[in-house]
């Protein structure tokens, strides 16, 4: 796996090395192949040739539809909130909300949101 130095892009590795960032049990998470990923400054997906060249996507779509199709799909899984699925997506919130109906998926609701919306409700 590829590496960078601390305190610039997200370090992946297949184990820590000295002067490594301490993974602890809050901020490690495992991919695929054992590597860890720790930082908040962006991942790179490589994605083999073979497979770009049999998506049915024009070439310069490629890149926001796979973005916004992860989105979607770690929204409907529960793994990522409405608002930061949109922001994965770089859509906003009302257009990613929108596409997430059309597509029949149950939108996730819970205290918070409806805590948010009372709050906004009560301010007119």
């Amino acid at each position: 796996m590829s590496r960078q130095p601390h305190g610039g892009r997200p370090q992946i590795s297949e184990e820590p090395r000295p002067g490594d960032h301490a993974f602890g049990e809050d901020d490690q998470w495992l991919l695929a192949g054992g590597a860890r990923y720790c930082g908040g400054m962006g991942i790179t997906l490589n994605i083999p040739d073979s497979v770009l060249q049999g998506l049915r996507i024009p070439e310069g779509e490629i890149a926001q539809r796979l973005r916004t199709e992860l989105a979607i799909a770690l929204y409907a899984q529960g793994a990522l909130s409405l608002g930061k699925a949109a922001e994965l997506a770089e859509m906003n919130l009302m257009n990613f909300g929108d596409m997430v109906g059309e597509r029949g998926i149950a939108r996730h609701y819970g205290d918070a949101e409806l805590a948010q919306d009372v709050s906004y409700a009560r301010s007119e």
